[in-house]
């Protein structure tokens, strides 16, 4: 499985590797030592990995040690709320700069989410993660003409250089193996049983991987180069509109390429 190449910029801090007794652990983008907590492990450095090696994030515009911050209230000039991954525009890490906010804390869905619009809300980011290290929430904030603010769930985050609005629009030549191939697999795995009603068995749940493997395949071994991916889906699509509708094609060509 390949995703979207991003451009890779910057130079490798650490592995994000633990010590010998594994209390402590170097973070990927900042070098410091950090303690090896759950969440820390599981979610913090596998995305912030994840930033770099398969969206193309230079770790200059990457700041995870020391935390970022932002305001609690919009008198709340110091920053109270400390973010665990903080994306920005370039090198200068200031408010005006931020452009997107990654929030690990909050292990269940719901609340995770609502800590992240909460975060978007008091910032100037657009674009918010929540990851647990097993399942995600991506977020867009829109502020109206009137200034008020709504959010809209993303099927992904832009990769470096990228607009909102180009998400899910990849060639074919632009893909690349991810990372960690396991993580991506949790998370699909998790977010299917999040999202899909009447599926909790995983069995079931490994079917439908497996379905999701096939239509990948059978669409990089069928596009061309220099073509924009069938199977994919692109901001403000409904998962059983378009999307669903592209990908018919390639499920029904599953039975005759791979059995």
């Amino acid at each position: 499985m390949t995703k979207a190449r991003g451009r890779r910029t910057g130079s490798r801090a650490s592995d994000g590797r633990r010590d010998a007794a594994g209390e402590f652990l170097t973070d990927f983008i900042s070098g410091e030592q950090v303690r090896a907590t759950p969440e820390e492990v599981q979610a913090v450095q596998v995305f912030a990995r994840r930033l770099v090696e398969d969206y193309g994030y230079g770790r200059n515009r990457i700041r995870t040690r020391p935390q970022y911050r932002v305001r609690r209230r919009p008198s709340d000039e110091g920053g109270s709320y400390p973010v665990d991954i903080a994306v920005f525009h370039g090198a200068e890490h200031t408010e005006s700069q931020l452009a997107m906010i990654v929030e690990c804390k909050k292990n269940d869905r719901h609340d995770g989410e609502h800590q992240l619009r909460l975060y978007l809300d008091m910032s100037a980011a657009k674009v918010g993660v929540w990851f647990n290290g097993r399942d995600h929430v991506y977020l867009r904030k829109v502020t109206r003409k009137d200034g008020h603010r709504t959010f809209e769930h993303l099927p992904n985050i832009p990769r470096s250089g990228e607009r909102i609005e180009d998400i899910g629009l990849h060639l074919r030549k632009d893909l690349v193996r991810p990372s960690n191939l396991k993580a991506v697999f949790r998370d699909i795995r998790n977010h299917l049983a999040g999202m899909t009603t009447g599926i909790t068995r995983d069995e079931a749940l490994a079917q439908e991987i497996i379905n999701i493997l096939f239509c990948k395949l059978l669409d990089e071994q069928e596009t061309a180069p220099d073509d924009v991916l069938t199977f994919r889906a692109g901001v403000g699509e409904s998962p059983r509109g378009r999307p669903a509708a592209r990908s018919r094609p390639l499920r029904a060509g599953q039975g005759d390429r791979f059995r």
